[in-house]
């Protein structure tokens, strides 16, 4: 990754949290602990971050606090190509008629590009994707109510009583912050209650990650893999990662990037 990406990345951490570790910014980056300890550095001597024992901090926390995890445009590009594979794929498990479920993030937001000529009800609980089905497709669209969180794009409400309840699915599409042995984990609770409530509407639950998200973890689980009935990643997957899925009786489709621009070339000369 270049300096400049790092470093974009590091600032955009530090905004989120009291302190962001060495770690968790190895992790973020993909980068080496001596690379980022540079990164702090420098950093810290522009006078962009604080550097602190361990980690860096914000020079001037945001007075507004909202979901833990990284934003929504920092996400969005991380992995672009694998993600619009893994989108293309999802899609091509949908049927004009049934309805669906896509939940907000940046890998099931490619989802839009691949659904403008279907016909199905959609419900979701992400601005950007409803407003670009409203665009640029004729799909009926049902959005969830409650509070936007700007940074991650997403709408939630912490009410039992809201629209979610009356909203029948035949699959959910929906990432995650990692997946592991003990299922797929969140880092904020609100948006655990949310999705989770949002799963019960379907009937089955299809997860959609980079192959680096089998990597990853936090504190919080926001379901079984007894309760995935497929997930779709990229190309990187590890044969141990794949061998877990088997044994949870998951379904694995793995998107490879050149036959994903393959289909889309053909589907534009048809």
């Amino acid at each position: 990754m270049h300096e400049k990406e790092r470093h974009r990345l590091i600032l955009s951490a530090v905004q989120e949290k009291p302190v962001v570790t060495v770690q968790e910014m190895v992790d973020l980056t993909e980068s080496s602990e001596a690379t980022i300890r540079r990164d702090i550095a420098a950093l810290h001597v522009q006078k962009r971050l604080r550097r602190v024992r361990g980690g860096a901090e914000a020079i001037s926390p945001p007075q507004f606090v909202g979901l833990a995890g990284r934003p929504f445009s920092v996400n969005e590009t991380l992995h672009a190509s694998q993600k619009r594979a893994i989108a293309r794929e999802a899609v091509d498990l949908c049927k004009d008629g049934e309805p669906i479920i896509i939940n907000g993030g940046t890998t099931t937001f490619q989802m839009v590009h691949f659904l403008t000529g279907r016909r199905m009800p959609i419900f979701t609980n992400s601005f950007p994707i409803a407003e670009h089905l409203l665009k640029h497709s004729k799909n009926t669209v049902m959005l969830s109510g409650g509070t936007i969180y700007r940074e991650q794009n997403i709408i939630l409400s912490p009410f039992e009583n809201d629209v979610t309840r009356n909203f029948y699915a035949r699959r959910m599409f929906m990432g995650a912050q990692g997946l592991g042995p003990l299922g797929l984990m969140e880092a904020d609770p609100l948006l655990i209650q949310a999705e989770q409530k949002l799963i019960d509407q379907a009937d089955e639950l299809v997860v959609l990650i980079d192959s680096s998200k089998f990597r990853l973890r936090s504190s919080l689980i926001l379901c079984g893999l007894s309760r995935i009935a497929t997930v779709i990643t990229d190309e990187g997957i590890e044969d141990r990662e794949a061998k877990m899925l088997e044994t949870a009786g998951i379904s694995l489709i793995v998107a490879r990037k050149s036959a994903a621009v393959a289909k889309e070339e053909s589907s534009l000369q048809a």
